[in-house]
């Protein structure tokens, strides 16, 4: 259900700019569309572990003006709720919560990625993931739904399961997480499936959890011998034998170790290009990396 600003402002205003921002807010996930100004800002101040006091000397608005704001005595400029907003660190898609709930017209657009707009992004999308070749490289929302890949990515996975028979959009942790997946190959399970819980956490966009992510970790929590303890944090090992906690494959009889790099847009203006995430692969031993090459070479 959307807040009654964001659907006059969708019902009157027709550009796709506007139809993007109504999409943004439809799919959003968040139910705080239709909370106060004030729940809103004081909900970001304590993620952030801030006091008014804090964020006053941070921004340089008064802490006297921000109580006034937060209790509704007074009403922000766009530009101090703009300021208040960089301050608290609120991704794109929660300022425009925080915009309409002052009144105002969002203004940060969620475009299809595939959209025109989006051509130069993915130009540099398709060119990382053509170069990252003969390693999977793919791109996903902020949901770890796939939405591009390189070649070596399907090669990679049908070495394993048939990905044909894999549902639409695909889904990285499903993929991950699933018994008819690439679970059964996954060697130190309980420590992946700690790691990569872990990442959902960290790698929330704005480090803030969503609804749909907590969906989303829900539906992961649901599959068959998932135990409380893969939900929870890793543990230390004491002389790990890598830099990095590797995601680990066996093939026939063999341990291939693999690591990732995730990369963001830099400076995002939109919802979009700030949710993007492209992860490559890469071997994380010689000895992966000689059979990767092997694999890869067989499966041509």
């Amino acid at each position: 259900m959307l807040h009654p600003l964001s659907q006059a402002f969708a019902s009157t205003v027709l550009s796709g700019k506007a139809r993007g921002i109504h999409m943004s807010l439809e799919h959003s996930g968040i139910r705080s569309t239709q909370s106060g100004l004030g729940e809103l800002l004081r909900y970001w101040r304590s993620v952030r572990g801030k006091s008014q006091i804090e964020l006053s000397l941070d921004i340089g608005v008064s802490q006297r003006h921000l109580s006034f704001i937060e209790s509704g005595r007074s009403a922000p400029s766009r530009q101090t709720l703009m300021t208040i907003a960089h301050g608290l660190d609120v991704p794109l898609r929660g300022r425009n919560h925080l915009l309409l709930a002052a009144g105002y017209a969002p203004v940060y657009v969620e475009h299809a990625w595939d959209a025109e707009e989006m051509q130069g992004i993915n130009a540099a999308l398709k060119r990382m993931l053509q170069q990252h070749d003969p390693f999977p490289a793919m791109v996903m929302d902020r949901y770890w739904n796939v939405l591009m890949v390189n070649a070596s990515a399907p090669r990679f996975f049908n070495t394993f399961i048939d990905m044909s028979a894999r549902p639409t959009p695909r889904n990285m942790l499903h993929l991950m997480f699933d018994p008819a997946g690439m679970r059964p190959f996954i060697t130190h399970w309980d420590r992946t499936a700690r790691s990569l819980i872990e990442r959902v956490r960290r790698e929330a966009v704005g480090h803030v959890m969503d609804e749909r992510t907590h969906e989303l970790l829900a539906e992961l929590a649901a599959y068959p011998q998932l135990a409380d303890k893969h939900m929870q944090a890793s543990d230390v090992e004491s002389e790990p034998a890598f830099p990095m906690i590797p995601l680990s494959f066996a093939k026939d009889d063999t341990e291939l170790h693999y690591f990732s790099l995730v990369t963001t847009v830099g400076t995002p203006q939109t919802i979009t290009t700030q949710e993007l995430r492209i992860e490559c692969l890469y071997p994380a031993d010689e000895q992966t990396e000689a059979r990767h090459r092997a694999l890869m070479d067989g499966s041509s």
